[in-house]
């Protein structure tokens, strides 16, 4: 069998019983294209047509699953302005809910065979201070500076602000499920705060919710449970996005990963995406060779994961480039499915591109992969573009690099006299280019 008849192959979820019609997902960015007040967070987070538009894209691309960008479930805690909000009691509830529905039918493609799943988060301790002085986490250790932005010191939930955060969540993914999306992601990852209960160096609690592997991942657990007290349909796929390992001395660590998920197995968890990393030590930096050789970041430790799961399907996201790479993974038995992010805001359609043949895997653009922070605007940037009806730029065209790079500067300078002054601003740089023309297969 060909690298593109594995890779558009369907995948049939084992509680939902859904059926992913390929073994790409979308992985989960950060597009920030929906409303932002910086005085009045109950203004937060309505999606614009924009995203509506990205999605579209997306949603006929040619994944099994569409994962949403962070989507918060508390208007303060983000993980950064223009993020999507689902949280009760907010400003103009009708127009929220319309173009929740709008994002989320888009996701499906028109064809309505993609899986949309909405990843749900909270910002924890890796909110900037330029948002709110007052953080929550499960302990009291602040986030070191990192990538330009500041942290203020956590103050650690008590039982009732956790409670808060469970139902928080458990109302975000009712909201999902009545508005037509097709399952919940919880993101447990990259540091944010479901992680933050997950990892010894950011756990310090003596409490039920610290110590143990058990009770720090008891916050996870209470958030499944709630979201299957208040959703009956066994349909409704339930995901989590969690590390395979944190790069760094004393954290979550492989074995950890593989017990917890064990147990999110028994809890009728369809879809573990396994990534890594936290602000203080980016995974996508950590490449070790015998992972580098084969391209996905977290391969190695999907092996030892792999081992305690028996039903729940494994995605793994995070440095996949060539189609060969990508259904090698899957013909060993490491993965399920890939989850493709940066590349696809190059290609919005790379994987009906891979599966019928016509290309055979990512372009590689001029910007360093290794540098996160300048790709991570790059990709900002060129979901921008397309939310503004513009063809993405070229990441490997020497000459739109640097006219993206001259206007990054300016970006950067304008954010820096803003911060100055006390402004904070949602979005990425906003770069010209011609109409924007979606991929052709014929």
């Amino acid at each position: 069998m060909s690298d593109a008849q594995v890779l558009g192959q369907e995948v049939k979820l084992p509680f939902s019983g859904r059926v992913a019609p390929s073994r790409f997902m979308k992985g989960a960015m950060t597009e920030r294209l929906s409303s932002w007040d910086q005085h009045r967070p109950e203004a937060r987070g309505i999606p614009s047509d924009g995203l509506v538009k990205v999605y579209e894209e997306w949603g006929n691309g040619g994944f099994g699953i569409v994962l949403s960008g962070n989507t918060i479930v508390d208007p303060v805690n983000l993980e950064a302005p223009g993020n999507a909000i689902i949280h009760e009691g907010l400003d103009k509830p009708e127009e929220r809910e319309k173009q929740f529905r709008r994002l989320f039918k888009a996701g499906k493609g028109a064809a309505g065979k993609s899986l949309f799943v909405v990843q749900l988060s909270h910002g924890g301790r890796q909110v900037a201070d330029a948002l709110t002085k007052n953080p929550v986490s499960a302990s009291d250790i602040p986030c070191p500076p990192t990538m330009g932005y500041n942290f203020a010191k956590p103050t650690p939930l008590d039982e009732d602000g956790i409670k808060k955060v469970v139902n928080d969540f458990a109302y975000a993914a009712q909201k999902c499920h009545e508005w037509g999306a097709d399952g919940i992601q919880l993101h447990a990852a990259h540091g944010y705060l479901l992680a933050q209960f997950l990892s010894s160096t950011t756990n310090k609690r003596t409490d039920k919710y610290g110590g143990s592997l058990e009770n720090r991942a008891r916050i996870i657990y209470d958030i499944f449970e709630e979201i299957d007290r208040r959703i009956s349909d066994p349909k409704f796929i339930k995901a989590i996005k969690i590390n395979s390992v944190e790069f760094q001395e004393g954290g979550f660590q492989p074995e950890e990963s593989a017990a917890v998920c064990k147990h999110l197995e028994q809890l009728g968890v369809d879809v573990i995406e396994l990534s890594g990393g936290t602000y203080e030590s980016l995974a996508f930096t950590h490449k070790r060779e015998s992972t580098k050789a084969r391209e996905g970041f977290f391969l190695q430790f999907a092996e030892t994961i792999r081992q305690g799961v028996s039903k729940s399907r494994i995605w793994t996201t995070g440095g996949f480039r060539s189609a060969k790479a990508m259904a090698d993974a899957v013909r060993q038995g490491v993965t399920d499915g890939v989850g493709i992010a940066r590349p696809a805001t190059q290609d919005f359609g790379l994987p009906s591109l891979i599966i019928s043949g016509k290309v055979d895997g990512a372009r590689k653009g001029l910007l360093p992969e290794h540098d996160f922070g300048i790709t991570n605007v790059a990709a900002g940037t060129q979901i921008r573009q397309v939310a503004n009806g513009i063809q993405p730029f070229d990441a490997t065209n020497e000459e739109a690099v640097q006219k993206f790079k001259e206007e990054v500067g300016q970006f950067m300078e304008i954010a820096k006299k803003d911060g100055a002054e006390g402004v904070v601003k949602a979005g990425y740089p906003d770069l010209a280019g011609s109409a924007y023309q979606p991929i052709s297969l014929l």
